[in-house]
C-alpha cells in the first residue's frame, strides 16, 4: 500500500494541510455562516411569535374582561327592569284592588238598601196582615166591627211592646 510508504508520508502530509486549510476556509466562510444564519433566523421567527401569542394573549384577556363586564351590565339591566315590572304590576294590582273594593263597597250599600227597602215593605205588609187578621179575629170571635184604623194601631202598640 503506497501510503503506508514512508517515503510518502512527507507529500501526503502537505497535502493533508492544505485540504485541511482550505476544508476550514470553507467551513467558516460559507457552511457556518449559512448555518448561523438559518439558526438567527429561526430565533427571530420563535421570538416574533411568542410576542404575537403573547399580544393574541392579551387581547383575549381583554376581549374576555370586556365580555365579562358587558355580561354583568346586561344583568344588572335585566334585574333593573325585572323590579320595575315588579313594582309596576304592584302598582297596578293596588289600583285593581282599590276599584274592586270601592265596587264592592257600592254593590254592598245598594244591597243593604235593597233588604232594607224589601225589609220595611214586608214590614208594612205584615203590619197590614195582622191588622187585617186582628180585625177578622175579633169580628168573628166578638162580632164587633173594628175599623181598619183602629187595628192598625193596635198592631202597631203591639209590635213596639215587642221591640
Amino acid at each position: 500500500m503506497p501510503q503506508l510508504n514512508i517515503a510518502d508520508f512527507p507529500p501526503q502530509l502537505i497535502w493533508l494541510a492544505i485540504t485541511f486549510v482550505i476544508l476550514y476556509f470553507l467551513m467558516a466562510k460559507v457552511a457556518i455562516p449559512g448555518i448561523s444564519d438559518v439558526l438567527e433566523s429561526r430565533q427571530n421567527r420563535i421570538t416574533s411569535d411568542l410576542e404575537e401569542a403573547r399580544r393574541l394573549s392579551e387581547d383575549a384577556d381583554k376581549a374576555k374582561a370586556d365580555y365579562e363586564e358587558a355580561l354583568s351590565q346586561a344583568r344588572s339591566k335585566a334585574h333593573g327592569i325585572v323590579s320595575e315590572l315588579k313594582a309596576s304590576m304592584a302598582k297596578e294590582q293596588e289600583a285593581s284592588k282599590a276599584e274592586l273594593d270601592a265596587e264592592l263597597a257600592n254593590k254592598a250599600k245598594a244591597a243593604e238598601a235593597s233588604i232594607r227597602k224589601a225589609k220595611e215593605t214586608a214590614l208594612s205588609h205584615v203590619r197590614e196582615i195582622a191588622a187585617d187578621t186582628a180585625k177578622s179575629a175579633v169580628t168573628k170571635l166578638i162580632a164587633i166591627d173594628v175599623s181598619d184604623k183602629d187595628a192598625e194601631t193596635a198592631v202597631a202598640a203591639s209590635m213596639k211592646g215587642d221591640a
